[in-house]
């Protein structure tokens, strides 16, 4: 299985740089059968049906990139240095493993002061990686994070403009809960209050999961044997209720709907047994054409970077036939694409 299998050309204007608004504006491509429609992710009550459970998951973005200075006394007063730091996950020591730019212009022992009376102290440094100890723990940390830092908006978006005070509302979903991703599960950006009320009464369930999505998501493939490719590790959780709900839905004959491939991947990690069971902890599952889902029926999500590992996941749920064509009609069509982009919906045959 090459990587080259797994490209096609896309169109720089296709790129979003904004979300649709209102949220549920956003155009929804359903593929079902051999029919691909267009629709509107406000249409989803068209599509769903009356026992259906939704997985979302709950993952709150948390304002990542920061820009702080490094002082240092010198024989000729003090310098400063500016130094940017990329937020990606804390550690078990209470360090946070960050990316800094330039990582030269500091050294073990000294502080990066930012905003908002945050500073940190590099601890070491490990594969291209700082490991920052911060002045402020729980909700302080919280709080002067919000002020000082930026929302971590995706190279193909933050290549194109800054992230803005927009941004801090845009990449967030409207039931973020659990601090600590550093990127948005996006396909669940396309949801508000009111489509939510809409789904409920029609008899739609939502379970909510956790997955911090993890900066490894932007990661490039670079083996063209993609059975090889390494997948990043991810910190998640499946509550045993969620679990319970899950193997519910799948009992009375529901299908069982993640909404985004965070949400897929996690409960496929919890069901690897062969049942949905609950289950915590770090998945580096990767999921590619070939893979035996266990509790996916469907899947909602955006449209994927070529050569991605999403774009490989979509292919094992649909085929890859399948998700040529979806992919050639949606760039024909003029869908947006990526993480402020727009949706699809996709049924696979009956398994």
């Amino acid at each position: 299985m090459k990587l080259s299998d797994f490209d096609f050309d896309l169109p720089e204007d296709l790129i979003a740089t904004r979300p649709a608004v209102p949220r549920s504006a956003a155009r929804l491509l359903v593929s079902e059968g051999d029919a691909i429609t267009d629709a509107h992710v406000r249409d989803l009550t068209d599509w769903l049906r009356p026992g259906d459970r939704l997985v979302l998951n709950d993952t709150r973005v948390i304002p990542a990139r920061l820009s702080g200075e490094r002082p240092r006394p010198g024989p000729q007063g003090e310098t400063r240095a500016r130094i940017e730091v990329t937020l990606l996950e804390p550690r078990a020591d209470g360090t946070w493993a960050a990316l800094l730019k330039p990582l030269k212009k500091i050294r073990v022992g000294e502080a990066i002061e930012f905003a908002a009376g945050l500073s940190a102290t590099l601890e070491g440094v490990a594969e291209g990686q700082g490991h920052l100890r911060f002045n402020l723990a729980g909700e302080d940390f919280d709080s002067a994070l919000a002020q000082a830092g930026a929302m971590p908006l995706p190279p193909y978006i933050a290549a194109r403009r800054p992230a803005d005070e927009r941004d801090k509302t845009d990449y967030q979903t409207v039931w973020a809960r659990t601090s600590g991703a550093v990127a948005a599960p996006t396909a669940s950006l396309h949801f508000d209050d009111a489509l939510l009320d809409r789904l409920r009464d029609m008899g739609v369930s939502f379970t909510y999961v956790t997955l911090h999505v993890g900066a490894g998501t932007f990661l490039p493939v670079k083996v063209e044997d993609v059975t090889t490719h390494r997948m990043h590790a991810e910190w998640g959780r499946v509550s045993a209720a969620a679990a319970a709900e899950i193997a519910a839905t799948r009992a009375a004959g529901g299908r069982v709907i993640p909404v985004g491939t965070t949400a897929l991947r996690l409960i496929e990690t919890a069901a690897r047994g062969g049942q949905i069971a609950a289950w915590e902890g770090e998945t580096d599952i990767f999921i590619y054409p070939g893979f035996r889902f266990h509790v996916t029926d469907a899947l909602m999500t955006n449209f994927h970077l070529p050569k991605s590992t999403l774009l490989m996941l979509v292919s094992a749920l649909m085929g890859q036939d399948r998700i040529r064509r979806i992919y050639e009609h949606a760039v024909e069509a003029g869908y947006r694409f990526f993480s402020y982009g727009d949706a699809s919906l996709l049924i696979p045959d009956r398994r």
